[in-house]
Formats: structure tokens, C-alpha cells, sequence
């Protein structure tokens, strides 16, 4: 595990545009293609942003990424919440990303059916290669949740590389997956956090003693590839 921290916000989301280039690059260059998982949320948004503006746009061929999401809200896809909304509209269009370049996590049939989906969308994506994405983007919530992997649900103890569907009682929601054991097949895995608010969470998951019940995003350990985390001054101000 790497830490990189930052002294703001915007020198966090260069860094890590900056890695996400690299890696793709890379990869097209050894494979001819990159596939990356892309991470819901605010901090996300503002990285996807940075990617599809003149200062990075033309560093990568698009043509050769394949993108996935590593986890979507139970909402149709033009719901304001929904993740594949807030990437469209932030980088998918921007970049004018070719539809078949896009995996998405269909939201239109029952929770179960659509994990099922995804994960055979998955498996067939890879076909006879070994079944790991290049890079996993992930953040990182205030209660150590990562993806939807959110403390004491079942999901946390799924030992398969798959796409599951959890319920959130608290919130009577739905919501679909990638299962801890897929994100660690990754080559590269990356979080992004950033403020004070998500500073007591970064300091359970890096420096605590092993709770993944209560901390989920503790489970996330690449088993060949590499984890780093981008961090700014505030989210890593309780780390000793």
C-alpha cells in the first residue's frame, strides 16, 4: 500500500488524472486497451471533470478505454442519483466515449437479475483471459464504506470475484456491487479522498486493527497488484 498525500484538494485530483493517464497508457501500449472501473460520488465527478478538459483530454487514446462501474444506485439511469448519469455527463459526452466502450450496470430489471448480469457481462468481457480490471477507482465514505460495501451487510463476506445486489435497510434501498474479492483481482486499485469530514474513516481503515464489519473498505488488498491511496492534507490529518 502506498499513501500519497497532497496539501489540497485540486493537487490531489492532478495527481491522480495524472495516474489514471499513466495506467491507461500503459496499458494500451503492453495489451491494446485499458479497462477501468469508475467510482460514484462528488470526488469522483471533479476527477472525471479534470480528465475531459483540455489539460488531459488529449493525453489518451478514448477509443481504447473500456469503462465499468464498480458499484450504481438502484435508480433508473436517468435518476439524478444515478452514477452512470454523473459520468455521462462528466465524461462520457465530453469525451464523445463510444457506447460500446461503456458498460453499464442495467438498472431497468429486478436488483438480483441485474448483478447477475453484470457479472456474466463480466466474465464474458474477459472470456478465456484472467478476469482483472486494470484500474479500480474507489472513495471512500464518512462510515468506511467503499463501492456498496457498506458496514454490516451480508455482501462483506461474499468470498466470490462477482456483482452482487445489497439492500441498505437503513436507507430501504437497493443497490448493486462489485464484491471486495473482484476489486482485489485489480491490477492497480485507487482510492481518492479528500476533506476533513472523511478523516476519522481514512484513519479506522489504514490504522485501525481489522473490523470489517464496522470498517468494510479494510478488505480491499490486492492480492498481485498495487493499492494506492490519494489523500489531502485534511483526510489524512488523524493518520499517525
Amino acid at each position: 500500500m502506498q499513501i500519497n498525500i497532497f496539501t489540497s484538494e485540486e493537487e490531489v485530483l492532478e495527481n491522480l488524472a495524472a495516474y489514471f493517464i499513466a495506467s491507461a497508457n500503459n496499458a494500451i501500449a503492453n495489451k491494446g486497451k485499458f479497462s477501468v472501473v469508475l467510482s460514484g460520488g462528488t470526488s469522483p465527478q471533479k476527477l472525471y471533470e479534470l480528465l475531459s478538459s483540455g489539460a488531459f483530454k488529449e493525453k489518451v487514446d478514448w477509443q481504447k478505454v473500456d469503462f465499468f462501474f464498480g458499484d450504481e444506485r438502484y435508480v433508473p439511469q436517468t435518476d439524478i442519483n444515478s452514477n452512470y448519469l454523473m459520468v455521462k455527463k462528466a465524461l462520457f459526452e465530453p469525451l464523445q466515449i463510444d457506447t460500446k466502450n461503456i458498460f453499464a450496470i442495467d438498472t431497468s430489471i429486478e436488483p438480483h437479475s441485474s448483478a447477475e448480469q453484470y457479472a456474466s457481462k463480466i466474465n464474458n468481457y474477459f472470456a478465456n483471459n484472467k478476469m482483472s480490471f486494470d484500474l479500480i477507482l474507489l472513495g471512500l465514505g464518512d462510515n468506511s464504506h467503499t463501492a456498496s460495501l457498506f458496514p454490516h451487510t451480508t455482501v462483506l463476506h461474499d468470498n466470490t470475484a462477482s456483482v452482487k445486489a445489497v439492500f441498505l435497510e437503513d436507507q430501504k434501498v437497493y443497490r448493486i456491487t462489485f464484491t471486495a474479492p473482484l476489486i482485489n483481482l485489480a491490477q492497480h486499485v485507487a482510492f481518492l479522498v479528500y476533506g476533513q469530514g472523511k478523516a476519522v474513516a481514512v484513519h479506522h481503515v489504514i490504522e485501525d486493527e481489522k473490523n470489517i464489519e464496522n470498517y468494510p473498505a479494510q478488505l480491499i488488498a490486492p492480492i498481485e497488484g498495487d493499492l494506492k491511496w490519494f489523500l489531502d492534507t485534511n483526510a489524512a490529518s488523524k493518520l499517525k
